[in-house]
């Protein structure tokens, strides 16, 4: 018979409220049996809702791991805390799915990637946009060589005004910055996946504060404290890989400009292209002809019926316990995410000082 896995959540908060435990509680072998957050009111609403009848609360996620019978950790706290808790479950013996980006910084990205080894316990970054159907269909046309070599692409994550102003996403010392390390960064991993391309050759960024200071700014989430926007409110980076090929990433939360796109990527190859503007559609050229494909994405083909569909998130969750369960690698390996953690932060300190960082 199939094993039950003991699933326990450290950080009870938006990110594991709206991915991680809805989706966990559709799979069959597992069971949540502990919820760990510095405010007990959320782990105690997020054990009643979703947890087994003799789930166990934590304030303290050192104790959460002291129970030998948890077999999985999800890991859903502010980005600074991602290496030292995903750090310490490894070496108490979990499995670890921590949400993205991997850390704060890259050198507790490679630490978390060398206790993953040095435990031989399995560890995934919560990278969900590469789980879209546009994603994994455009992941698999890349795979078998349709577009040829991807040489040229853009990594897109892009908002006009959607600045989260709750939790510390304004807080630098929390989340290493704003929305190059919020949403750039799945922008990033979205695009370098569908590349194939994990080595780096010089990054030169440039980041912006220019209109987080305004008082009573539009704003999705409502206007955000210019006093406590300490983060960047827009940031871009130019990658040179080893390789040759170019990546341009450009990531906001605010800027003037029409163009939105989040979690997104444009793809030119030898062969052909791709873009995910408006829907996933692939171009190029045949018997002298260019030619662009608008790829139907819809499960369904009947009126008043769109077939049977996993959300990305179901997916996610579902191909993670299984890569657990038969000792495969997960769809996001550590050491993929942090190579974008590397880029992010070079991309950073680029910006800060004004100057290319080169990878070794």
């Amino acid at each position: 018979m199939s094993k039950t896995y003991r699933i326990a959540i450290i950080g009870c908060g938006g990110i594991a409220n709206g991915k991680h435990m809805p989706s966990l509680n559709k799979l069959k072998n597992v069971e949540m049996v502990a919820f760990c957050d510095i405010i007990s009111e959320k782990a105690q609403e997020a054990a009643a809702k979703y947890g087994k009848e003799d789930a166990r609360v934590y304030e303290d996620y050192r104790e959460v791991l002291k129970d030998s019978s948890i077999d999985i950790v999800h890991v859903c706290t502010p980005n600074d805390s991602h290496a030292e808790i995903t750090i310490a479950a490894l070496e108490a013996g979990k499995h670890v799915m921590s949400e993205k980006p991997m850390a704060k910084t890259a050198a507790d990205a490679r630490r978390m990637v060398e206790a993953a080894k040095r435990t031989g316990k399995k560890l995934t970054v919560g990278y969900n946009n590469r789980f879209r159907g546009d994603s994994q269909h455009l992941h698999q046309l890349c795979s078998e060589g349709e577009l040829g070599e991807i040489y040229f692409a853009k990594a897109h994550a892009i908002r006009r005004r959607a600045v989260p102003t709750w939790g510390v996403f304004l807080d630098e010392e929390k989340q290493g910055g704003g929305p190059l390390i919020d949403i750039g960064t799945h922008a990033l991993d979205l695009t370098m996946w569908m590349m194939n391309n994990y080595e780096p050759k010089v990054v030169l960024g440039t980041s912006y504060h220019k209109l987080s200071q305004r008082e009573n700014a539009a704003n999705a989430w409502g206007p955000w404290d210019p006093s406590k926007f300490t983060v960047e409110d827009s940031a871009f980076g130019m990658i040179t890989m080893k390789n040759g090929a170019t990546i341009i990433l450009e990531s906001s939360w605010a800027l003037n400009t029409l163009e939105v796109d989040e979690a997104k990527c444009t793809l030119s190859g030898t062969e052909g292209g791709a873009d995910m503007k408006g829907g996933l559609r692939i171009n190029g050229e045949k018997h002298s002809r260019l030619y662009t494909t608008e790829v139907e994405l819809n499960a369904g083909g009947v009126a008043f019926y769109d077939g049977e569909t996993e959300s990305a998130p179901d997916l996610e969750m579902r191909l993670w316990i299984q890569a657990i369960e038969n000792d495969t690698d997960p769809v996001v390996t550590p050491e993929q995410a942090c190579v974008v953690s590397e880029i992010l932060e070079a991309i950073y300190e680029s910006a800060k000082t004004g100057k290319a960082v080169y990878f070794d």
